[in-house]
C-alpha cells in the first residue's frame, strides 16, 4: 500500500464549506489586527533606516541601519507566528546564526546577511502594502456582513430629516421598471439584508482567500532558504549516520559479549565432555554414559541461549504474517503478561525494514521492562500518525509498565542503545519513567516508501 492510499484511509480532511467558517475566527484574528501591526512596522523601519542613512557618513548610521534591519527581522517574526496561529502551515524560520558571531561581528552582522534586507523589504514595502489592501478588504466585508444583517434594526434610530433617496428605490426600478417592488425605508431594509446575506456566505472565501495571500509572501520572502534546508538535512543525515554506525556496533559488541560467555562455554564444555566419555566409553561404560547425559544437557542448553539470543533478530513470523502478528508472539511468550493493542489496520502494508526495526525495539523495550522494573503488567501499541506540515507518516511503538519507574538513557544500557538505533534511521525516542512508576517509552519511525 503506497502512503497515498493510507492518507486516503486514515485520514478525512475537511475542506468543505462548514470547514471554511470554523476557520474565520482565528483568520480575521490575524486579518484585522494587520492595518496596526504593519503601520507601526512600516513607521518604525522607515525611521530608523532613513536616519541611518541620513548619519551613515559619522558611522552611528550603520548602528541605525542595523537596528532597522532588527525591527524588521521581530516584525517578520511576528508575521510567521500570528500566521501558524491562523491555521496556516508552518513555514519554516530561517537559521540566524547568531551565535556564530561575536563582537562587532555579531553587531553588524546583519549588514551582510541577505535574508535580514529581504526581512526589511517585507515590512517596509510588501507587507506594509498588502496589509492594508487585504484589512480594507477584510473589515468591508465584516461591516458588510454586520451591517447588511442588521440594519433594519438600526436604520429606525438614525434621524432621517428631509431624505427623499432610497437605493432601493434606484436598483429595483433599474432592473424591474414599473415592477410593484417595496420601497422606501421597507425597500432599503429588504436590499441591505440581501446584501448582507452575499456578505455572510462569501466571508469565508474572502478570509481564507485573504490570509493564504499572505502566507504565500511570507512563504517566498520569510521562510528559511533552500540551502539552508539541504545544509540542516546533510547534518542531521551525518547525524544518523553516526548514531546507526554506534548503534549498530553497541548490538554487535553486545552479540559477540552473549555468545562468548553463554553458548560458546556451553560447547566448549560439551566438546570436553564428548571427549572424555570417548575416553571412558571401553574403560567405563556406565561413566561414558553419564558424560554423555551431561553432554546431552549442555546442548539443550546452549540451544535455549541460542534461541534467547535470536529474539534480537527477525524471526520467521515477521517475515511471514507481519509486524503485528510478530508482536502478538512476543506478547504471548513473555514472563510477564504483556497485553498488545494494533491501532493499524489490517490492510496497511509497512516496509520491511521499518517492520523489522520496530519488531527488535518493541522486543528490547519489553525485555527491559519484564528484567528490571519489577512490573506485574506490560503494555504495547502500535499506531500510525501523520505529520500535516511535512505531509509524512510514522510508526509509533509503544510498551508501558507498572514498575517502579526510574529508568533512564544511559551509555552502554539497552536503551541508549535503542535510542541510537532510532536515531540513525530518523525517527526520535520518548521516555517518562519518575519514581515510582509508570514508565512509558515511544519510539517515533518515519515511514519511507
Amino acid at each position: 500500500m503506497t502512503t497515498e492510499s493510507v492518507r486516503l484511509e486514515h485520514v478525512s480532511e475537511r475542506t468543505g464549506y462548514g470547514a471554511l467558517w470554523r476557520g474565520v475566527p482565528r483568520e480575521l484574528g490575524f486579518l484585522l489586527p494587520t492595518l496596526p501591526i504593519v503601520v507601526v512596522g512600516f513607521s518604525v523601519m522607515v525611521s530608523l533606516f532613513s536616519a541611518g542613512a541620513g548619519m551613515i557618513v559619522i558611522f552611528v548610521g550603520l548602528f541605525l541601519i542595523v537596528a532597522a534591519l532588527y525591527v524588521a527581522r521581530g516584525f517578520g517574526t511576528l508575521e510567521l507566528v500570528r500566521l501558524r496561529a491562523a491555521g496556516m502551515p508552518e513555514i519554516a524560520r530561517p537559521n540566524w546564526g547568531d551565535s556564530d558571531r561575536t563582537g562587532l561581528a555579531r553587531a553588524l552582522g546583519p549588514l551582510a546577511d541577505g535574508r535580514y534586507w529581504i526581512y526589511l523589504l517585507h515590512g517596509m514595502v510588501v507587507n506594509f502594502a498588502i496589509g492594508i489592501a487585504t484589512w480594507s478588504i477584510a473589515i468591508t466585508w465584516v461591516a458588510g456582513t454586520l451591517g447588511g444583517l442588521t440594519f433594519w434594526f438600526w436604520d429606525r434610530f438614525i434621524p432621517q430629516g428631509d431624505n427623499d433617496f432610497y437605493l432601493s428605490e434606484v436598483i429595483f426600478g433599474f432592473f424591474a421598471p414599473g415592477g410593484n417592488l417595496p420601497g422606501g425605508p421597507e425597500g432599503d431594509a429588504i436590499l441591505n439584508f440581501f446584501f448582507g446575506i452575499f456578505f455572510a456566505l462569501t466571508l469565508p472565501f474572502i478570509t481564507r482567500g485573504l490570509t493564504r495571500l499572505h502566507h504565500v509572501i511570507a512563504q517566498g520572502m520569510l521562510g528559511a532558504w533552500r540551502s539552508e534546508a539541504l545544509e540542516r538535512r546533510v547534518v542531521d543525515l551525518n547525524e544518523s549516520r553516526g548514531a546507526a554506525i554506534s548503534a549498530e556496533g553497541h548490538s554487535l559488541r553486545r552479540l559477540e559479549r552473549d555468545i562468548h560467555d553463554g553458548p560458546q562455554q556451553r560447547l566448549v564444555r560439551l566438546q570436553m565432555d564428548l571427549a572424555s566419555a570417548e575416553r571412558e566409553l571401553d574403560r567405563d561404560p556406565e561413566n561414558a554414559r553419564k558424560l554423555i547425559t551431561e553432554a546431552n544437557e549442555q546442548s539443550k542448553a546452549a540451544l535455549e541461549e541460542l534461541r534467547a539470543l535470536s529474539r534480537g533478530f527477525a524471526p520467521p513470523i515477521l517475515m511471514d504474517r507481519g509486524l503485528a502478528a510478530a508482536l502478538e508472539s512476543l506478547a504471548a511468550r513473555n514472563a510477564v503478561p504483556v497485553s498488545f493493542v494494533n491501532a493499524i489496520d489490517s490492510s496497511v502494508q509497512l516496509p520491511q525494514e521499518i517492520e523489522r526495526n520496530a519488531y527488535f525495539v518493541a522486543s528490547e523495550l519489553v525485555t527491559n521492562a519484564t528484567k528490571h522494573s519489577g512490573a506485574s503488567d506490560i503494555g504495547m501499541q502500535l499506531a500510525l500518525h501523520r505529520v500535516p506540515e511535512g505531509d509524512d507518516w510514522w510508526l509509533d511503538v509503544t510498551v508501558a509498565d507498572n514498575g517502579s519507574g526510574g529508568a533512564a538513557s544511559k551509555d552502554g544500557h539497552g536503551l541508549a542503545g535503542i535510542e541510537e538505533r532510532i536515531r540513525g534511521l530518523g525517527g526520535s525516542f520518548e521516555l517518562s519513567s519518575p519514581e515510582g512508576g509508570p514508565t512509558v517509552a515511544t519510539v517515533h519511525l518515519p515511514i519511507t516508501y
